[in-house]
């Protein structure tokens, strides 16, 4: 929803949503894997289904891959079990532990390092405890 919002993906690709969740919820073994895999399938989904659009909308295609991509890899790390939908649930961390699966302080790398439970390590706040944040009149268009 937020690539949509952004512009980064163009809003009249029919069924890109629902395809989107479909190919970034499938298991990859890999990042690579992964990037060549959701690619693929987005061309082939359009190609077999819209064939004028993927010819006149190519390019719209590509760059909605390469969004899908670049949130795969932000998202999803085969290699550590964690896939799209593995905790899908992180809303206070409850009932799922969230963040804490792994940014618990007992976690600890070969050189000795724990992984910090400082949020602005993966997030960006936009606001905390505020009862009517600016962010949210901004995003509302108001």
């Amino acid at each position: 929803d937020q690539a949509l919002a952004a512009g980064l993906i163009d809003r009249f690709l029919p069924y890109l949503k629902k395809q989107a969740l479909e190919i970034l919820q499938i298991p990859y073994s890999s990042q690579a894997e992964a990037a060549s895999q959701i690619r693929n399938r987005l061309r082939h989904f359009y190609r077999t289904n819209y064939q004028h659009l993927f010819n006149q909308k190519r390019a719209a295609i590509e760059q909605a891959a390469d969004v899908l991509v670049a949130l795969y890899q932000r998202n999803v790390f085969p290699e550590m079990k964690l896939f799209w939908g593995t905790y899908p649930d992180n809303l206070g961390h409850d009932p799922f532990p969230g963040c804490f699966r792994c940014h618990d302080g007992m976690h600890i790398s070969a050189d000795q390092r724990t992984i910090t439970a400082d949020c602005d390590a993966c997030h960006r706040l936009l606001a905390t405890e505020e009862p009517a944040p600016e962010i949210l009149r901004r995003l509302s268009g108001e």
